[in-house]
């Protein structure tokens, strides 16, 4: 195979001096020290999303900053009892999912506390540095204000690792999987709605993803770089992890290191839980990627889109890896009126796979078979799952259709699916990708020893019996059809399946091909090809090079735009897949 040119580290140019980024704890330091009033009484409020090391910024952060009185927002947090509470039921005791909710982070405050704090503040004299995640209703209008981002996959290592706990909580034991729960349907969300108050407003971001080497800029330089990211195409920072699954194509394709025993996943469009790069010269400043959709979703998204999803962004773009490896859970996603019912969610995970490439034997399970009894099917899985000696045998009841390269398969909720070894799939669906009902796993243990979760109830509650062998190949398998073409160029409606909101359409090309966004986002993927060269008819943007299997984004507001093939790839045909909200 070809030598890597997969760019793991995509960035937004933002400034070409790095001087506009203050590196180091003591540049950052003598920076806020500046900024502070030069009489007393002042203010210094650090916002922190949860999961940053409020200790490591205090310690590092003090010696700048003396005599200051130190306030920690955690510390006026009600009773870890009645925290633990508040959150029973929007996490339920299932040990995947929960139901969203309308916590906020005032909710975590002792009210007595609160306001005791606040009216000490009005009576100090000299310097008071507020920090922690709620410091901002500590002190609604601080004289300066930083805000300490993290992006959830840092959190999520962190999390791993033992290092940090949930918020108001001191979790830091328990499993990885229950605090990226309990993260996901209360942490995450609550500090979300704080951020978009404060960080429009933040006179400074602090970046300490890396520890040893914090980041600052001005806020305004952030906002000049969400602004620049909100009208060109972009990549988000792609993250990689293994699986139980797992298989080898992304370790060659992409470059990837040799520790992890394969590679699962690559998630390299999704906005809630990437990163993004501020380029300022060499230096690179990372943010999470929704900080993007929060600051300008009309931009972004479009104007219908926005409309219909608020701040999220409804397309999720990744990679699963089963070359050399084994197959997917045995799945089925939740209808949408039960996703709403059951967890609170507004709409579900539809989804499709096309097949970056395959294996000459590989396979997808995608509906039943013609013959398949239902309710025999239903008591075999309860019989797999109770006696790992009686194996389901899902060869019996799941249809398996051979998987090619370019093969595209549409998954619309409700249909039992899985992709089996030996696939590379460009999974392309909905956001909402934890609401997944496992409902074999092959009789194998997770990465950390123990079964996975299986959730048989829910998923018999959502399988339609009826999409059988004849309606599946009818409807959701290779429906493709031509839509247009032009010199150099073909472009074909691959899906996805009416009931699903996302739209997806193929364009084989030599030569450049016309795009437009026609008011809403663009996700694309480059699937044949080594290269490919994003421009703007009028030059509103600079070139932007993508290169075989990567995922970029084009914003609603760019409007027109081509993609040709660039570099390596020039005399060569190339292709992308690119999705988009219908509307």
């Amino acid at each position: 195979m070809r030598s890597s040119n997969y760019d793991k580290y995509p960035f937004v140019p933002v400034a070409t001096a790095a001087d506009a980024c203050h590196l180091g704890w003591a540049a950052i330091g003598a920076v806020l020290q500046a900024a502070l009033p030069a009489a007393a009484p002042a203010v210094l409020a650090i916002e922190c999303y949860p999961g940053t090391d409020l200790a490591r910024l205090r310690q590092e952060l003090k010696p700048a900053l003396p005599p200051a009185r130190w306030v920690v927002a955690d510390a006026l947090y009600r009773p870890l009892a009645e925290i633990d509470a508040m959150v029973a039921g929007p996490l339920t005791d299932d040990p995947v999912f929960g139901r969203l909710n309308g916590l906020t982070v005032a909710d975590f405050f002792d009210s007595t506390e609160l306001q005791a704090a606040q009216q000490q503040l009005k009576a100090d004299s000299g310097l008071v540095v507020v920090l922690g995640t709620g410091a901002t209703l500590v002190c609604p209008n601080p004289d300066v204000l930083v805000y300490a981002d993290l992006a959830r996959w840092e959190i999520q290592l962190r999390q791993r690792r033992g290092e940090i706990a949930n918020l108001g909580s001191e979790n830091f034991a328990e499993k990885a999987s229950l605090k990226y729960k309990r993260a996901y349907f209360v942490d995450w969300r609550a500090a979300d709605r704080l951020k978009k108050q404060a960080l429009p407003r933040a006179d400074f971001l602090l970046d300490t993803h890396d520890l040893a080497q914090p980041k600052l800029i001005t806020g305004a330089d952030l906002r000049a770089g969400l602004a620049a990211a909100a009208r060109r195409p972009f990549r988000v920072v792609p993250f990689f992890d293994p699986g139980p699954w797992g298989g080898q194509w992304m370790r060659e394709v992409c470059d990837l290191p040799d520790g992890p025993a394969n590679y699962a996943w690559c998630f390299d469009c999704v906005p809630e839980e990437n990163s993004l790069l501020l380029g300022f010269g060499a230096v690179r400043v990372e943010i999470p990627s929704i900080d993007l959709v929060f600051a300008h979703p009309r931009e972004l998204l479009g104007e219908a889109v926005h409309a219909r999803f608020g701040t999220e962004f409804p397309i999720r773009f990744d990679l699963l890896d089963t070359v050399g490896g084994g197959n997917l859970s045995l799945q089925v996603h939740p209808l949408t009126e039960y996703a709403f019912d059951h967890f609170g969610l507004p709409y579900t995970q539809d989804e499709s796979y096309y097949m970056l490439d395959a294996e000459p034997d590989a396979t997808v399970y995608l509906g039943l078979k013609e013959d398949a009894d239902y309710r025999n099917m239903l008591t075999d899985l309860e019989q797999a799952q109770q006696d790992p000696a009686k194996p389901f045998p899902a060869e019996r009841y799941a249809q398996q259709f051979p998987a090619r390269k370019h093969d595209h398969f549409l998954i619309p909720a409700g249909t039992i699916h899985c992709s089996g070894a030996g696939s590379m799939v460009l999974e392309i669906s909905a956001t909402p990708f934890i609401f997944t009902f496992k409902l074999w796993d092959w009789n194998r243990l997770g990465l950390d020893g123990r079964p996975r979760p299986i959730h048989l109830a829910h998923g018999a509650a959502n399988i339609q019996p009826e999409r059988t062998t004849a309606w599946v190949a009818r409807h959701l398998v290779n429906a493709v059809e031509p839509e247009a073409q032009g010199a150099g160029w073909r472009e074909e409606r691959t899906g996805l399946h009416g009931r699903e909101f996302i739209e997806t359409r193929r364009h084989w090309f030599t030569g450049p091909v016309p795009h437009h966004t026609h008011g809403g986002v663009n996700v694309l993927n480059l699937v044949q090809g080594a290269e490919a060269v994003v421009e703007s008819p009028t030059g509103a943007f600079e070139p932007f090079v993508v290169h075989y299997a990567e995922t970029f984004i084009v914003p609603a507001a760019v409007g027109a735009y081509t993609v040709r093939p660039h570099g390596l790839a020039e005399g060569t045909e190339c292709a992308t897949m690119k999705a988009y909200v219908r509307t």
